[in-house]
């Protein structure tokens, strides 16, 4: 990974997710939304090398003005001291450590077979995974209305009978695809569908000549960290979300 890597990263990250409004400030990407997804209402540095910690300050006031909560996506390493320090001082707390991981698609792709269905519109039945049991409603309505905003993008889902039981979505932005959204049903999971999910999306940026994968997952969520690692997705960084709530 190098500084361009990275940038491009946080770049597809957030136009996967196609806040309302995103400015560029300072070297900051900076995403304005009321939605639940954190990627598509948070602050970003677009370098891992001492970025300007002075428009962290700045960035809390754009988001007062707006009615935000202000919320900071910011990697945990040494560069960031600076950064950590102004945001402590202006009273946020870091959440939900969150690791971005990625992978070759090819190491993927061989993974897993098996019927995995793939749209360029999600239908009422790939929103449902969102909503079943074991998910928080609102939670759910507001990723399926951020994942399904941006172009381009492509839904896999597993079907049984009339019902999606497994989905994913994969996301396609400057050099990187980018996989969001890994939902299986509870009834359904311990089955292998997710790695089945990964690797049909996988073979999908294959074929639209993506040969690296970037996906993220918080360090809490032990079986599916497991799970990507097994299909080849290896950590790049860590960050946590600066928050009040």
């Amino acid at each position: 990974m190098n500084e361009s890597d990275v940038e491009r990263i946080e770049r597809a990250t957030v136009a996967a997710v196609a806040p309302r409004e995103v400015e560029e400030l300072n070297g900051w990407l900076v995403a304005y939304d009321d939605v639940t997804v954190n990627r598509a209402r948070s602050a970003v540095p677009l370098s891992h090398d001492e970025p300007d910690a002075d428009a962290v300050a700045h960035i809390f006031e754009r988001y007062r003005v707006r009615g935000i909560a202000p919320n900071f996506r910011v990697p945990q390493m040494p560069a960031m001291r600076a950064v950590e320090s102004e945001l402590h001082r202006l009273g946020l707390p870091p959440k939900q450590p969150t690791q971005v991981m990625v992978a070759m698609a090819h190491d993927v792709a061989c993974v897993a077979d098996g019927s995995v269905e793939i749209a360029t519109e999600p239908n009422d039945a790939w929103t449902r995974v969102f909503l079943g049991e074991g998910f928080d409603l609102v939670d759910g309505a507001s990723r399926v209305a951020t994942l399904t905003r941006a172009k381009g993008s492509l839904f896999a889902g597993v079907r049984e009978g009339s019902e999606v039981i497994a989905g994913g979505v994969l996301a396609f932005g400057h050099g990187w695809a980018s996989i969001h959204g890994m939902r299986t049903a509870l009834a359904h999971r311990g089955k292998g569908l997710a790695t089945r999910v990964l690797a049909a999306l996988a073979r999908e940026a294959i074929r639209r000549d993506h040969d690296r994968i970037v996906l993220q997952v918080e360090v809490a969520n032990d079986v599916a960290t497991r799970v990507y690692k097994r299909c080849g997705f290896e950590r790049a960084w860590t960050y946590a979300y600066w928050r009040e709530e």
